[in-house]
């Protein structure tokens, strides 16, 4: 007997999580399918920490992240499980950026504050700055392994049923509903929802339907990687580098204290393009050598040599901007182009609403084309 389902969220990396967790302490019954087993390091949701990182100008983001903060607290405290560590974030290199990010945080009524070079060096001797840097006290980092378990947690706790190592294999749209053919333990099934929603990361377009409108995804590997500081008395705040490209092919760097792990130091989005279910896990020695130069360069505080590579998947828009939108009984939640990690209840909050509500829209750009 075909199984039925109000929900299904395909996925339970930290937006799938979320989104159940949101559609079940709404009371809806949710199940929620994840092709690997729980903890696994195949997609982009697994590691210690995430920044949590304010600088953006944009509207949309803005709003996302006010939402996401007020849902992280609400989390805690549900949960028990801190879950942000708010020790300040620091964001320096193109001025015209810095600028842009902190005259929109004022308007805001959000704390910001612009340090000389100098100043910003006194505070953090272990960094290296050119120009005026923005400093923003209400930024970190998100505790992402904590959070994938206290986002289970309090699905669960809801009634939500969750089934890892359940690989959704299709997904067909019918006069009966949404159909998903599922695999798991070596036998095939298939099951119907009125809505599905899919937050499946770097393996989202390979299961929707062939006429799903969805924009192109790119899948890249990237290797940032952990960095020993040369002193434990070094006060480290994350991090952003909007680098001059004058400098070189480097992409932006983005970072974080990672306690027990050090210092992780990584580049935007410059990783090779590949297949989810083929990838090396090891960085490109070319850009494991820039990344060793950069550090080297801006990091006084760190010993270049000690890079422990950590390998991740973007799974990334043209444009950066998120995919979250519905088409007929599909919801879809993609393209989080590796800064999606710091919104993950509110992504939760907005996919539930569009999965429970088929009027629902959210901001323009992150709408399907």
């Amino acid at each position: 007997m075909t199984e039925h389902v109000p929900f299904v969220v395909v996925g339970a990396g930290a937006m799938g999580l979320a989104t159940t967790w949101q559609l079940a302490r709404r009371g809806h019954r949710v199940l929620t399918l994840e092709r690997f087993a729980r903890g696994h390091t195949r997609g982009a949701s697994h590691g210690a920490t995430r920044n949590f990182n304010n600088a953006y100008d944009a509207a949309h983001y803005l709003d996302l992240l006010g939402l996401a903060r007020g849902e992280w607290d609400e989390l805690s405290r549900t949960t028990g499980e801190p879950l942000l560590r708010l020790h300040g974030l620091v964001t320096h290199g193109d001025p015209q950026r810095i600028d842009g990010v902190h005259a929109a945080l004022i308007a805001r009524g959000e704390r910001a504050e612009l340090l000389t070079a100098t100043e910003a060096a006194r505070r953090w001797s272990g960094m290296r700055f050119e120009g005026d840097a923005l400093f923003t006290p209400d930024a970190g980092v998100v505790r992402a392994a904590a959070a994938l378990h206290a986002l289970e947690q309090g699905a669960r706790s809801h009634g939500a049923d969750i089934r890892f190592e359940h690989a959704v294999t299709s997904i067909d749209e019918g006069p009966d509903g949404v159909r998903l053919t599922i695999e798991a333990g070596g036998e095939r099934h298939d099951l119907v929802a009125e809505t599905v929603v899919v937050t499946a990361g770097a393996w989202t377009a390979g299961i929707l339907p062939d006429t799903f409108p969805l924009p192109r995804l790119t899948v890249s590997e990237e290797s940032p990687a952990h960095f020993t500081p040369r002193s434990p008395d070094l006060a480290w705040p994350s991090f952003n580098h909007f680098v001059d490209p004058q400098r070189g092919p480097i992409g932006n760097v983005y970072g974080m204290p990672t306690p027990g792990e050090g210092v992780k130091v990584g580049f935007h989005m410059v990783g090779p393009v590949v297949d989810p279910d083929a990838r090396t896990f090891r960085p490109v020695p070319e850009q494991a050598a820039q990344l060793r130069d950069y550090v080297a360069e801006w990091f006084p505080g760190l010993d270049p040599d000690t890079a422990v590579p950590v390998s991740c998947t973007y799974t990334s828009t043209d444009t950066e901007d998120f995919v979250l939108d519905r088409c007929g009984g599909i919801v879809v939640g993609a393209g989080f182009s590796g800064h999606g990690f710091k919104f993950t209840p509110a992504v939760g909050s907005v996919l539930a609403d569009l999965a429970a509500d088929a009027s629902a829209r959210a901001a323009a750009p992150f709408r399907l084309p």
